[in-house]
């Protein structure tokens, strides 16, 4: 409604991160995950305000031209019918028992007995699954009888992603949108680059190199940011290659152009949920000290695994300049603690609470000072807002501990490695091929 909420837009969509921790739980509660579709789902909401919309062309009324109509239930195109929606649906499940998550309010769980019913929505797609399949036919017996349905079965392809659930995990690829990307830019036959980033030629401003069409580098930067959903191995690569695209240069756009012949060899990896799993909360922190040769800020790397199953990782440059490792590695173990807290939180609403959590950091300085409360010439100038890891170890929900460098997987979020590390860090973090 124009002066109240015109300009707002309202879409009940879940992150990919929920999407992927929902895999997660599926695999350690065994069971299988189906699809299912609302028809036409906008045109269920009821609106609550008074929207006006002019007369269609071709329907105008004759007899009174410049009159416009007042909407009783939501049109697609209306900027209020996706929240709506959400509405309408909401109400819906809430009646029939269900109760929806405290962090993600696109998530319907109902418990029973011995079983569970776990429903994500993402608009007018919703993932379900249950650890009975009596539960899944109740579920579509009270969507069906209040909402048109297309009902599509086992899930297969969600959000671009191909995921194929067998007796023992999940697999989880972009493999055809990867092949696509390839024949967009046409790199199809180039050859293959054994990693995505090179570890010699560190890319930087490049002041004085030749400009390249800006449309065609963010289009390339665009198209990789979503291939980032299930490959964690490109993120950093991607990330850098970012950073440049008010004013891409050559060099930029030939690391962008080596990411894609990266892609191109290892279109066909993804992520694999295994069955043999907990929901131990685990995470990987890692920094790399003043990475960025421009401003020389650090750049904060972790993964975020559910058991053995690997649900989410960041790869971004810091805010701050860091003035010592012991800092930046402090800093990052911050943004890992604040991820892992949001995965417990939603476990508590899958009814699979967790007391702790536990992050593996290679630095033992910044181990020291999250266990050490005293304020000392080094820690002094650290901002105020990343000490409640102190609050969390003395809670004793945060367990930090020490790794050696050459396990920590989050070193292929923060920095350009050789073939050998990479591949060995992309096998370690549960992303291969099918085969």
């Amino acid at each position: 409604m124009e002066g109240i909420d015109f300009d707002e837009t309202f879409a009940p969509v879940a992150r990919l991160e929920s999407v992927r921790l929902l895999l997660a739980i599926a695999c350690h509660l065994k069971f299988k995950l189906y699809q299912m579709d609302v028809k036409t789902a906008f045109l269920n909401g009821v609106l609550n305000e008074e929207v006006y919309v002019e007369q269609p062309k071709g329907f105008e009324d004759p007899h009174h031209p410049n009159d416009v109509f007042r909407l009783k239930k939501a049109l697609y195109g209306l900027k209020q019918a996706p929240r709506a929606w959400y509405e309408r649906l909401s109400s819906h499940l809430l009646g029939n028992g269900y109760v929806r998550g405290s962090i993600d309010k696109t998530l319907f769980v109902k418990r029973f007995k011995k079983d569970v019913l776990i429903a994500q929505v993402y608009v007018d797609d919703i993932v379900v699954g249950s650890t009975s399949d009596l539960h899944i036919q109740d579920f579509i017996h009270v969507m069906t009888s209040e909402f048109e349905m297309s009902l599509v079965g086992e899930l297969n392809y969600f959000l671009g992603l191909q995921i194929k659930q067998s007796h023992d995990g999940i697999f989880v690829s972009q493999s055809k949108y990867a092949k696509n990307l390839v024949t967009k830019f046409g790199l199809e036959g180039a050859k293959s680059a054994r990693t995505p980033m090179s570890t010699s030629a560190k890319i930087h401003r490049d002041l004085h190199g030749k400009s390249v069409d800006q449309t065609l580098y963010r289009s390339m930067i665009g198209s990789l940011l979503y291939l980032t959903a299930s490959r964690p191995d490109i993120s950093f690569s991607v990330g850098v290659c970012a950073r440049f695209q008010s004013d891409p240069k050559e060099s930029h756009l030939f690391a962008v152009k080596r990411i894609i012949k990266y892609v191109n060899g290892t279109s066909e990896f993804g992520l694999w949920y295994t069955y043999d799993t907990c929901v131990n909360l685990v995470g990987y922190s890692d920094a790399d000290w003043a990475g960025c040769s421009d401003d020389r800020k650090s750049t904060s790397g972790g993964v975020f695994y559910v058991g053995n199953n690997l649900v989410a990782w960041h790869s971004k440059k810091q805010n701050s300049v860091s003035l010592s490792t012991a800092e930046a590695e402090y800093v990052a173990t911050g943004s890992c603690c604040t991820q892992l807290f949001w995965m417990r939180q939603m476990l508590e609403d899958y009814g699979l609470a967790q007391s702790c959590f536990l992050i593996y950091c290679d630095n033992m300085s910044a181990i020291d000072i999250s266990k050490n409360p005293v304020q000392h010439s080094r820690t002094k100038h650290i901002d105020i807002r990343h000490h409640f890891i102190r609050d969390l170890v003395e809670d004793k929900i945060l367990s930090l501990e020490f790794v050696p460098s050459e396990k920590q997987l989050a070193d292929i979020l923060t920095k350009a490695l050789d073939f050998q590390k990479h591949g060995t860090l992309r096998q370690s973090i549960g992303l291969c091929s099918i085969d």
